[in-house]
């Protein structure tokens, strides 16, 4: 996926989830936050960032620009929350990622209710397999190990119930990581802020949930599903 037009700036501070307040060429601007994670060890104040300029396309918008990337060390993370799926959908629409147990697609769907949740994708293949994949986007990194969540997900932990529960009902199911950079050597759930959500993790595992991590090559004005990682339960 691209964005249109990107320029660099420093982070500030973030009066609340939506918001950021940057520095670009030397003026204090605000930009739409899009991603609503903590995200406390990347914001932090004096941090390159990248932000798509929305100048002459504003629509209904009430702030110019938005916060999509920012540096951490050598590490260039994309944080948009919505580019995941995006990249996700390029990919399985293209055939550069192939499900386990599933043959070529012939069949893509965004946003599909299944029990009380609405899950990202629904896929059928062309032997008329059916599959569900959800997809988390993952900007925390730690010594090369990348984790999610950052923040407690009770709805992260209802989507792998519900996927466990489409497993056992004859559908194949995946929940996809999609790590929002390059250089990570391993996927882990964070038990340290979230054990529920590892717990759910391990047990729709033993139900033949399939569990993918994959990186991404960023750039300033671009992401691309890239390698799978290895994940660690």
């Amino acid at each position: 996926m691209k964005y249109l037009k990107i320029c660099k700036g420093k982070f500030i501070e973030r009066p609340n989830r939506f918001v950021a307040l940057v520095e670009i060429d030397g003026k204090r601007q605000r930009a739409h936050v899009k991603n609503t994670g903590r995200c406390r060890e990347l914001l932090l104040p004096g941090a390159e960032v990248y932000l798509e300029d929305f100048e002459g396309r504003m629509g209904s918008r009430k702030m110019r620009y938005s916060l999509i990337g920012v540096k951490k060390g050598h590490l260039l993370i994309n944080m948009d929350s919505q580019a995941p799926n995006q990249v996700v959908k390029e990919a399985l629409t293209s055939g550069k990622l192939a499900l386990p147990g599933m043959e070529k697609l012939s069949f893509v769907k965004g946003e599909k209710t299944y029990g009380s949740s609405r899950l990202d994708f629904y896929v059928e293949d062309e032997t008329g397999q059916k599959a569900f994949v959800e997809v988390k986007g993952v900007t925390l990194e730690e010594e090369g190990i990348a984790a999610f969540p950052d923040a407690p997900t009770e709805r992260g932990v209802r989507h792998i119930e519900e996927l466990a529960h489409a497993g056992e009902e004859g559908f194949l199911v995946y929940i996809l990581f999609v790590i929002q950079m390059k250089g990570i050597s391993a996927f882990r759930p964070n038990d340290r802020t979230h054990p529920q959500f590892g717990q759910a993790l391990r047990k729709a595992r033993e139900k033949r949930v399939n569990i993918l991590a994959y990186d991404c090559i960023v750039a300033e004005d671009s992401l691309e599903l890239a390698d799978p990682v290895r994940v660690e339960l």
